[in-house]
């Protein structure tokens, strides 16, 4: 699974030049979070800038200890994950991540909530919500996987710090 996350992509250009000219800035934490469907917040607000969204998306990925992070520039900016650190969804007949990535979906798991996650491409995500009843059709009820194992069992951490 983790350590880095086989569904990052390289970089922005202008993220990579960045990075060489300066090296030495801090990472932040605690600003930028991930609701249960995908949206990422800035300070609890939803970020409404598309530019901004897929810039984030575009450069979100996980470092070694299971931190999922955005590269803004030569800086990490951690995410504080709201569940898991991807969030699925049905795109016709396939399936996506919220950063419209492809996801390939692999075993699936429910919680005692009723949440479901699939693993798949080196990390797990839930399944939006929006999409469950089209999953009960599709699919056998899956095996359960409390909540509080989840984070675990995938190694990602939902509250990075320092």
């Amino acid at each position: 699974m983790l350590p880095e996350c086989k569904l990052a992509r390289a970089v922005d250009e202008s993220v990579t030049r960045s990075m060489a000219k300066w090296p030495d800035v801090p990472d932040v934490y605690g600003w930028l979070s991930l609701d249960r469907r995908g949206n990422f917040l800035i300070r609890n607000e939803k970020i409404a800038n598309r530019a901004l969204r897929d810039f984030i998306a575009r450069n979100y990925q996980a470092d070694a200890r299971g931190c999922w992070y955005f590269q803004n520039g030569p800086q990490r900016v951690f995410v504080t994950l709201a569940y898991a650190p991807l969030v699925v969804s049905y795109d016709g007949e396939a399936m996506a991540d919220h950063c419209g990535r492809p996801f390939v979906p692999g075993q699936a798991y429910r919680d005692e909530e009723g949440s479901v996650l699939i693993a798949g491409g080196g990390a797990v995500g839930l399944l939006d919500d929006r999409d469950l009843s089209r999953f009960a059709e599709l699919a056998q009820s899956p095996p359960l996987l409390a909540r509080e194992a989840v984070a675990r069992r995938f190694r990602y951490v939902t509250h990075p710090a320092p």
